[in-house]
């Protein structure tokens, strides 16, 4: 079987390109390697899969591509992230990256039969709604960012419904773990913990997330490909729903060491709470997470001490 994993030298998507070698697929990556953050990292990630006969890497940029590989299944994690990041000018990547590389993907593999189409969406795309936070709610999502993976979900949904593509949409909650993103809050915690840096914290500290493990999150994608279901839409959270405070408290735990907090006001587009109901996952999929903050964070910090020892 070949499939197609784009961004495969990002977080998600290397961790993905690992297990599905692993598990005997022929892989087809396409990375840009944008510079939203260091080429070193992302090349790091791939160090693996280059080295295995079954990994192919493209270097390319999705909307420039007049054509993609052939295969049985399409992963589709390309995207440019950052809620923060999403306001004023900087949108215009943001529907690029976002919104026209999964049309682009969506126009070429609909005249092709591929067995699914997984693409990796957020939470981002609910705002702040009831909790917790369920497939059938209306979504309302509170910045630009958010937008943009709710209307590449839409995308998914119209070429299903028009053209028979198989999709399904995964709404991330919060993934962490080894390889992620150093602007991503874990990262920046435990390293600013590590050199006794003062932690930011943005607002009181008391809002909420549902933090979700890697292997979690593969796994996930693994059961969307794999099932019989189409043009649903899943919450992927990890059940590990704690507060911003308690979050750097259960990291002072593993580390061994206090951290220093200051704090400024909110930022624009952050939500307050999430938090996933992912019974429908269970239900239809069959995914249940099963890495709680505790060990994760542990293991997080394991790689992180290895890596900086390869570094040192």
């Amino acid at each position: 079987m070949r499939v197609l994993v784009t961004g495969c030298a990002g977080f998600i998507g290397s961790t993905l390109t690992d297990r599905l070698l692993h598990d005997g697929y022929d892989v087809i990556g396409i990375d840009r390697f944008s510079d939203y953050y260091s080429r070193n990292l992302k090349e790091r990630n791939l160090s693996l899969a280059m080295k295995h006969p079954r990994f192919t890497l493209l270097e390319e940029d999705i909307v420039e591509m007049e054509t993609f590989p052939e295969v049985d299944y399409v992963f589709h994690l390309a995207a440019q992230a950052g809620v923060r990041a999403s306001w004023g000018k900087s949108f215009d990547i943001y529907t690029r990256d976002n919104i026209q590389a999964t049309q682009r993907l969506l126009e070429f593999y609909k005249d092709l039969k591929i067995r699914k189409f997984v693409y990796s969406s957020s939470s981002s795309v609910y705002g702040n709604v009831e909790l917790p936070m369920r497939e059938d709610q209306m979504v309302q999502p509170v910045s630009p960012y958010g937008v943009s993976k709710l209307a590449a979900e839409h995308l998914c949904y119209l070429y299903w419904k028009n053209y028979g593509v198989p999709t399904v949409s995964l709404r991330y909650f919060t993934v962490y773990g080894p390889r992620q993103r150093p602007d991503m809050g874990i990262n920046k915690f435990v390293n600013a913990v590590l050199k006794g840096e003062a932690i930011t914290i943005y607002g009181d500290g008391h809002q909420t997330r549902d933090f979700t493990y890697i292997d979690d999150a593969v796994n996930a994608n693994i059961l969307a490909a794999t099932s019989g279901v189409c043009g649903e839409a899943f919450n992927i959270g990890g059940g590990n729903r704690i507060s911003v405070i308690e979050l750097i408290r259960a990291i002072e735990e593993a580390i061994g060491k206090s951290a220093c907090l200051r704090y400024i006001e909110e930022q624009k587009g952050d939500v307050q709470d999430t938090w996933a109901d992912a019974r429908k996952a269970e239900g239809m999929l069959g995914w249940q997470a099963q890495v709680r903050i505790k060990t994760g964070l542990e293991q997080y910090v394991a790689w992180n001490n290895d890596m900086a020892k390869d570094n040192g």
